[in-house]
């Protein structure tokens, strides 16, 4: 069956753009101008997946999330026409799934999804085996005081969790994979980004920045990232 994605954007050039973007790759898609009317929608029909506006009349995108966090666990990803790190560490906090800045690549968008729902699924499958095989922690990476689950997406340091974006993590798994060796920022950008999708390499130092600043959120002491001028960044395991 196709995975059906709502969006919720009082902007509707974004939402017919994006619909027949979604529809083309075969997702299933509806849509709501506002909050209110996404949240009357959700009683009725929940979605795989929702891509929400932060910026929307009658009720925001952070209202939204918060009343669905009450009741339902879909995963989400946000839409903002800022950048600005408090919406982001909010949005994260409350229990979004990635975040994208406006103006966006569709294709970035459409990869971000089919990233979230393969885990979605993946934690599914996890869920419905029973005994010690379900119990197993095949997959996660522990270098240090890191611990990295790609099919739950969670991040932890010193046990404390670490929210991360999608992107964030796929750039963070990639250097917690070979500890001590370098990545420059072409291969973590092919890592993290299809190949459709261009982004310049400041785009990975703000990545690497902004994963500076989560760790050390919860360790002051956090320099695990270092930078190798020139060459790229690498993981120093602590």
């Amino acid at each position: 069956m196709a995975a059906k994605i709502t969006l919720v954007d009082d902007d509707q050039n974004i939402v017919t753009s994006v619909s027949m973007a979604l529809e083309a790759e075969g997702f299933e898609v509806t849509s709501y101008p506002d909050g209110s009317a996404a949240l009357e929608g959700f009683a009725i029909n929940q979605p795989d997946l929702a891509v929400l506006d932060i910026k929307m009349p009658r009720m925001d995108g952070m209202e939204l999330l918060r009343r669905l966090r009450a009741s339902h666990d879909f995963p989400v990803i946000f839409l903002t026409s800022k950048d600005d790190e408090i919406d982001e560490m909010l949005g994260l906090k409350m229990g979004a799934d990635d975040y994208i800045t406006k103006p966006f690549s569709q294709r970035l968008l459409i990869e971000r999804i089919r990233t979230i729902l393969r885990r979605v699924d993946a934690v599914r499958k996890k869920g419905q085996k029973s005994g010690p095989e379900g119990e197993d922690e095949g997959g996660v990476l522990i270098r240090g005081r890191l611990k990295l689950d790609p099919v739950r997406h969670i991040c932890e340091w010193d046990g404390k969790d670490v929210r991360l974006t999608v992107t964030e993590f796929l750039i963070l798994e990639a250097l917690g994979h070979r500890p001590g060796h370098v990545k420059s920022r072409d291969q973590l950008m092919d890592i993290a980004y299809n190949d459709d999708v261009y982004v310049d390499d400041r785009t990975i130092d703000s990545h690497i920045k902004r994963l500076r600043k989560k760790f050390r959120n919860v360790d002051p002491e956090f320099d695990c990232i270092e930078t190798l001028y020139g060459v790229g960044y690498r993981y120093s395991e602590s």
